[in-house]
């Protein structure tokens, strides 16, 4: 009796079981295969085209010696700075290698909800947390590859804290990997000085004991390009990728490149989608962010660079205040810097995601404070007319807009540093209302060309010109080519400044 009463149980558990499994969305089989045709069904989120403005860690050890970015593989180019400084401070690589650099990671001034606070103030609506950079070194709770930061350097989960932090102060989260070239990246380090008294003497990479490290020696055809050819690397990425992805389901995940090693990119494309719409109950509100042009798949990324005109697609500059890790003695963008881009970048249909530099302690220096502070006064000021926008019918107007006179960028677009005159105006839009924003602090009248009423881009005219933050009246007028304002008594110290106009009905 007793056993047939166990058996039917265990039926019935099973049958329950197997239902509450059905209402489970799979990833694998989920709306998103990893084909092109499939990822085109892709709908950009609310949160990602509304938010406009993010900000991110680029931190690791590499940090530590303040020497600024790829450390970890100047170090071992003979005749480097970094490797100069390297093997002046630490000794040569063949005996102190990266290995070394790690445990001296300590982050112990580092307190991610102070942080984010400020960076909620500073007017970010989404923060991304540095994953692993081309050092193979986890900043998260990794359960397939020993060199993290949670059993090494701060012994913390640097990613989940972040993402804590970030949930804290209602920001969206994501997280940057950097994988893909680590393979071909750190191939350096297997080799060895060419001359002086290490001469021949291999560097540590060399040691097998370390190759989950530095990676097994490439083919020497292989490491001329910046992604590898090795399908076994692949899938290594791919493994490692995934796990970020499912410990963790952040909202947005950046690739350091276009989309690596194909069908492999592909599947994990696809499952991020999967697993995003598995946790969101159908909704997909997952943003993925690498280097190359959609065609609606993803949001295209350009680091250090903006789009020369209006996307059709929403996407993402990426770019530092400074050096992307702590360099000492190293220029910072001003307030009034970030605000000129970051207004390019919105006026063109993208988002702004900006780096933060902090000390290898995990800090900011005094003067960073200072200038996001700054930025968040500015953002609270003029958020009117960036957050929730849409581009107008045309990006803007002004010198800067002439081809003659833009840069490129070292990857892809336009430079995202350069000068602006005041009669450089930038156009956004939400609701019946119109925001112009002066890229440089006009000397006398402001002329917007655009906006005058004979202008082909206006069905209607004027009904009224405010600035931004202020309450003061304005003298202005739209004659037949453009609407001139004269310039306010009380004009703001801010090199950027924002105009809402609204219209007759």
């Amino acid at each position: 009796m007793k056993k047939k009463i166990s058996i039917g149980i265990v039926a019935i558990f099973l049958l329950l079981n197997a239902k509450a499994q059905q209402k489970t969305i799979n990833p694998e089989q989920g709306k998103f295969n990893p084909t092109d045709e499939s990822l085109k069904q892709y709908q950009y989120p609310e949160w990602f085209r509304d938010a406009k403005f993010g900000i991110w860690s680029h931190w690791g050890p590499q940090a530590v010696p303040r020497q600024g970015d790829w450390y970890a593989r100047g170090m071992y180019l003979q005749g480097n700075d970094q490797n100069k400084y390297h093997v002046a401070h630490y000794g040569t690589p063949s005996k102190f290698g990266y290995k070394d650099i790690i445990p001296l990671w300590k982050a112990e001034k580092w307190n991610p909800e102070q942080l984010m606070a400020l960076y909620k103030k500073a007017g970010a609506k989404y923060f991304v947390s540095m994953g692993s950079h081309h050092d193979m070194f986890f900043l998260w709770n990794s359960k397939i590859h020993r060199w993290n930061s949670v059993k090494m350097g701060p012994k913390k989960d640097v990613v989940g804290l972040w993402q804590k932090a970030a949930k804290k102060e209602g920001l969206r989260f994501g997280v940057s990997e950097h994988l893909a070239a680590s393979f071909n990246w750190f191939q350096p380090s297997h080799g060895s000085d060419k001359t002086g008294q290490f001469a021949g003497v291999p560097y540590d990479g060399h040691d097998p004991q370390y190759s989950d490290l530095y990676h097994l020696p490439a083919d020497s055809s292989d490491i001329k390009e910046w992604l590898t050819n090795n399908p076994a690397w692949h899938k290594k990425w791919l493994n490692y990728v995934t796990e970020l992805i499912d410990n963790y389901h952040p909202d947005l995940l950046y690739s350091d490149s276009k989309v690596p090693f194909e069908e492999y990119g592909r599947k994990m494309i696809a499952h991020y989608y999967n697993q995003d719409m598995a946790k969101n109950k159908g909704k997909l509100e997952a943003v993925y962010t690498p280097k190359e042009p959609s065609e609606g798949k993803w949001a295209q990324d350009v680091e250090r660079g903006v789009l020369d005109s209006i996307s059709p697609f929403p996407w993402q500059t990426d770019t530092s205040i400074g050096d992307w890790y702590y360099r000492t003695g190293q220029r910072y963008k001003s307030a009034d810097e970030i605000a000129q881009l970051l207004i390019d970048v919105v006026s063109k249909n993208g988002n702004l995601l900006i780096n933060v530099v902090q000390t290898p302690e995990g800090d900011l220096e005094p003067d960073v404070i200072k200038i996001v502070t700054e930025l968040g006064e500015w953002t609270k000021t003029y958020g009117e007319g960036i957050y929730a926008t849409r581009p107008w019918k045309v990006y803007g107007e002004g010198p800067s807009t002439i081809k003659s006179n833009q840069k490129k960028g070292d990857f892809g677009g336009l430079t995202d540093t350069r000068g602006y005159d005041a009669t450089d105006i930038r156009y956004t839009t939400k609701g019946s209302n119109i925001y112009a924003f002066c890229l440089n602090a006009p000397q006398t009248e402001i002329k917007m060309e655009l906006l005058g009423k004979d202008s082909k881009y206006l069905e209607k005219t004027i009904s009224s010109v405010s600035l931004l933050g202020s309450k003061e009246k304005l003298d202005w007028t739209q004659t037949n080519g453009s609407l001139v304002i004269k310039k306010p008594k009380n004009y703001p110290a801010w090199a950027v400044t924002g105009f809402k106009i609204g219209f007759n009905k």
